[in-house]
């Protein structure tokens, strides 16, 4: 996930997860109504694609794409030698040395096609430090069947099982009434220049899409039991600041009451300390009913009525103290970066600090700047974006064809398993996508402990084999519940 702050947490102080048999080709337990297509395969080839997958997985793993710089082009090299194999339409941009895009479709196989559905995955990785992993990051090891590597959370895993899927498809001859396009961009741990580069140079390749799968979505598995299913449909828009002091320089053994670090400390003091307007967004009350059926009876019912559970002043402050509930009230603000002196004895004219700001949908960026300049109160500081456009937040909504074959999808693998719509704390590249008329949605196939989705960026990243085998049967069947001919 993007550089600008998407991080993995445990969602409204639980976890969730998307736990199948421990066999991969386990027959799953059928609606009476609708069958899912890969139970129509049979365990031999759904072993096969299995097998594909875990082999796959490791040699996608080994490629090195760490951003920066991306080389983003030795993996589009791989997708490509996979899809020329098995006859899939494909092509390669390469718009900047060494970075490239990738793009692939099976089309439709109906007289009136409907509109595409979009497979996006993103090739680049951030960067990682071997001395603190316990293997190589780019080896793909597996040890006592785990599977580590950078990017195997973020998200050479999903753009794995999304060409797995498409191998699928076209192996299978499956009747589709869309095509299913895939899409492998570079740079969205940065600057985002491949989905850019992609919309403003091949839209037509695009085809119109209706939706759109991304990453996103958090499965956490815990004591092995199902909670819900989280489909991220919504993102808070980052409004990075930069705050600057000015004062009078001098050495550090007078100190200068007014000095620049001085003000400044007193500005982000005003700052950190200013509460801002607590707001309840539709799709968060109806986030919280979804998920209400895990929590305790008092809880459950300030969950299911939040407006009003908002009211009990005791609940309001535990709203507040929980990390993971009160970003989904509040634009938020975080100190990151902090810079003055380059030596201990010296004090500077300037001292600066960066501001990570995330507002909720409908917020207007230059209001909330004009408050934060009136909180700070303060001629000798300024405060700026350090963005140079703004990205209004978007949603999708959840009464959409992809979002029923999400759900239907679940409810046949998980019964009694709510599937829960989420508005994220961060950005993804969704928000690029939905102005085009796409429904996007953050959907993962795969299932990860606490401590597997907290190695996303971080060290030891990995993903269990058992993960990589069978997440391309569930993504493969969502698709084929959204795309396939009946």
């Amino acid at each position: 996930m993007s550089g600008s702050g998407v991080q993995r947490i445990s969602t409204f102080g639980v976890t969730l997860f998307l736990l199948l048999p421990l066999v991969s080709n386990a027959v799953v337990a059928q609606s009476p109504r609708t069958a899912l297509a890969s139970a129509k395969l049979g365990p031999d080839r759904l072993e096969e694609y299995s097998n594909l997958a875990a082999h796959w997985m490791q040699e996608y793993l080994r490629i090195d794409t760490t951003n920066p710089p991306g080389n983003e082009m030795r993996a589009a090299t791989f997708f490509k030698k996979v899809l020329d194999e098995e006859g899939i339409e494909n092509r390669v941009f390469e718009y900047q040395p060494g970075r490239a895009d990738l793009w692939a479709r099976i089309p439709h196989s109906s007289n009136v096609g409907k509109r595409p559905i979009l497979l996006l995955n993103h090739m680049d990785v951030v960067t990682s430090d071997a001395a603190h992993w316990k293997v190589p990051p780019f080896s793909g090891q597996v040890v006592d069947g785990v599977l580590y590597g950078r990017g195997a959370q973020d998200m050479k895993n999903e753009g794995l099982a999304q060409l797995v899927v498409m191998v699928m498809l076209k192996r299978e001859k499956m009747a589709l009434d869309r095509d299913v396009i895939f899409v492998a961009v570079s740079d969205e741990e940065a600057a985002n220049t491949g989905t850019d580069w992609m919309i403003a140079n091949q839209r037509d390749l695009l085809g119109n899409a209706e939706f759109l799968i991304n990453e996103g979505g958090e499965n956490l598995l815990e004591n092995g039991k199902v909670k819900y299913i989280g489909v991220d449909v919504g993102e808070k828009s980052p409004f990075w600041l930069h705050v600057v002091a000015h004062g009078r320089p001098g050495h550090g053994s007078r100190p200068i009451r007014d000095s620049a670090p001085n003000q400044l400390v007193r500005a982000l003091s005003r700052i950190l300390a200013y509460r801002t307007p607590f707001k309840v967004l539709p799709i968060v009350e109806e986030s919280l009913r979804e998920m209400a059926v895990n929590e305790p009876p008092a809880r459950a019912r300030q969950f299911r009525n939040i407006r009003q559970g908002m009211q009990d002043r005791k609940f309001q402050q535990q709203v507040e103290q929980d990390e993971s509930l009160n970003f989904l009230f509040h634009d938020t603000i975080s100190l990151t970066m902090l810079g003055g002196a380059e030596q201990t004895n010296v004090i500077p004219a300037e001292a600066w600090a960066n501001l990570d700001v995330r507002l909720l949908p409908g917020e207007d960026p230059m209001q909330f700047l004009k408050t934060l300049r009136r909180v700070m109160n303060d001629p000798d500081v300024s405060i700026e974006p350090q963005q140079k456009e703004f990205r209004v937040a978007n949603y999708s909504p959840t009464n959409t064809a992809l979002y029923a074959a999400i759900r239907r999808v679940s409810v046949q693998y998980f019964p009694g398993t709510p599937v829960v719509p989420r508005l994220t704390s961060g950005y993804t590249e969704n928000q690029r996508y939905r102005p085009l008329r796409m429904e996007a949605y953050g959907f993962t196939p795969y299932a990860a402990t606490d401590a597997e989705g907290a190695s996303e960026h971080g060290n030891d990243e990995r993903v269990r084999v058992e993960e990589v085998r069978r997440a391309p049967r569930i993504l493969y069947d969502v698709v084929m519940a959204v795309a396939g001919a009946n």
